[in-house]
């Protein structure tokens, strides 16, 4: 599971600053301020998790069997898909219903710093 998640975090490193230069040359004057709002944060808080995958992914070298670190690497992969992905989504089609979804993306970061915490505790 090290390897699928050192290989997503490389996906999602890219596509983080593929995406924040989209932001910063593209879309600046092209959206209204706060979707553009959105999409950096969208784009702030894929880096961040981006880093913290591949935290995991370390730690699953050394401890592959750990179900925590497991479940908190996906759960930064369902964090980043439904909070960044909802926020890029809503700021280019202009639906901000689908700001509905952000939280839940919200819960599965948090869900996955506890898991990650609890397999720290654990294991070292």
């Amino acid at each position: 599971m090290a390897k699928w998640f050192l290989l997503l975090s490389a996906i999602s490193g890219f596509t983080a600053v593929a995406f924040g230069a989209f932001a910063a040359h593209g879309l600046r004057g092209q959206l209204p301020a706060n979707l553009l709002a959105a999409f950096q944060t969208g784009v702030q808080y894929q880096f961040w998790h981006t880093g913290a995958l591949i935290g995991v992914a370390l730690l699953l070298l050394q401890w592959s069997h750990s179900r925590l670190f497991k479940a908190a690497g996906i759960g930064y992969i369902t964090g980043i898909l439904l909070f960044s992905g909802s926020l890029y989504l809503m700021a280019l089609s202009g639906i901000t219903a689908l700001g509905i979804i952000t939280p839940f993306g919200g819960v599965s970061f948090l869900i996955a710093w506890l898991l990650f915490g609890l397999g720290v505790w654990r294991q070292l």
